[in-house]
């Protein structure tokens, strides 16, 4: 209402609106969104929308918040209430967060996805906190989901509503082990997962993460070996991790030779392989 305050009501067209660069809201509730269009044909609008002017067209404008309201004016073919109000990015992710957060109407995971979208623009934590009225140990824990559990997961649960904190920071406890992250996409990515009811969907990926034992990653230890050749013309030294080896030379000739070892590469990995190929066949 402050927003409101002092501010003339006009009539958009909706085809000329614009959505929010700062999307809150994942996918629609269908009889929530069918409702709203009901009591709009049948009341008017009852609270208008808050756009801003478009920075690139003059002729066009950007939601701030109200997209459900535009969008149920364009199904209807009605021009849609709207105040418009000259806003910054900053200002217009406040306005946005405020509204929704009154609203009460978003779930856990779409205000954490939308405070992790507007950090990746560059907006504050300082200014998330306000947009979402929340304090700096709210806003960790919301990130913390969002940047554990892998993005197919938070795709195929959606807006997960009746999911709130709690249950999801016990599926971000299960998927911080590697083997139970990889199972859940796994899941996710079954055609019986892709059957199964949207609201069925989160039990489903917490069961199979208990479920899966958490293996530990094995260590490998680093393999060194130091010698020289040709009367300490060249010292080596060598280092294998598992998937990597590096070599260091050093000393009088071991530029030359490192030269000479670049140079033939190719024929000595040709030949590693071709000892390698014998080796199978005996």
């Amino acid at each position: 209402m402050r927003l409101l305050e002092g501010e003339a009501i006009v009539h958009l067209d909706p085809a000329l609106l614009d959505p929010s660069p700062f999307a809150d809201r994942i996918g629609d509730d269908d009889d929530e969104f069918n409702a709203l269009v009901a009591a709009i044909k049948d009341a008017g609008q009852s609270s208008p929308i808050l756009v801003r002017p478009h920075p690139d067209d003059s002729q066009r404008y950007v939601i701030v918040y109200g997209h459900r309201r535009a969008k149920a004016a364009r199904q209807l073919g009605v021009p849609v209430r709207a105040v418009v109000k000259p806003l910054a990015d900053i200002g217009h992710v406040i306005a946005q967060g405020q509204e929704n957060t009154a609203r009460a109407n978003l779930t856990f995971i779409e205000k954490s996805l939308f405070a992790k979208k507007l950090l990746s623009s560059g907006i504050s934590k300082d200014d998330i906190k306000r947009a979402l009225t929340i304090d700096d140990t709210l806003l960790s824990r919301m990130l913390a989901v969002v940047e554990v559990v892998p993005a197919p997961v938070l795709d195929a649960v959606g807006a997960a509503r009746g999911i709130g904190r709690d249950r999801w920071e016990h599926l971000k406890r299960e998927l911080l082990h590697p083997s139970k992250a990889a199972a859940a996409v796994d899941l996710v990515n079954s055609a019986s997962f892709v059957d199964a009811p949207l609201e069925q969907r989160f039990a489903l990926i917490l069961e199979a993460a208990a479920r899966t034992n958490a293996r530990k990653s094995s260590v490998v230890r680093p393999t060194e070996r130091n010698w020289a050749l040709a009367e300490n013309s060249v010292k080596v030294a060598t280092k294998a991790t598992g998937r990597s080896f590096t070599l260091a030379l050093k000393a009088q000739d071991a530029s030359s030779f490192g030269e000479y070892l670049s140079n033939n590469l190719e024929r000595l990995y040709e030949e590693y392989r071709q000892i390698g190929s014998k080796r199978e066949t005996h």
